[in-house]
């Protein structure tokens, strides 16, 4: 069964490793008064489906991120842990249209 997530906003990471170049989603939600932000960081990107509204992004682990396109930003339930894995020098923020 897979999993399907509708952030409030998100944001596409390439990531370099061990010589090999990825992708992923950093995906955050907005909390309200009683409950907290959060966040999730999906597994690589697999492939990306393209609507009129919307892209959905398939990930390794077979779940699927369910994003709009006018929702591809950083707000501040992404900021901190983007800020910490950016510290690693191995990741940086890049559109989605330049992976498509």
């Amino acid at each position: 069964m897979r999993s399907l997530y509708e952030p409030d906003n998100w944001i596409i990471l390439e990531v370099e490793h061990e010589g090999n170049t990825f992708h992923k989603v950093l995906a955050g939600w907005s909390g309200g008064y009683l409950d907290g932000d959060t966040w999730r960081l999906n597994s690589g990107i697999e492939r990306i489906v393209t609507t009129e509204h919307h892209y959905e992004i398939h990930g390794y682990s077979g779940s699927v991120y369910k994003v709009g396109k006018g929702s591809e930003i950083i707000r501040f339930n992404i900021s901190g842990v983007l800020e910490e894995l950016m510290s690693s020098g191995i990741v940086k923020v890049v559109k989605i249209e330049d992976i498509l």
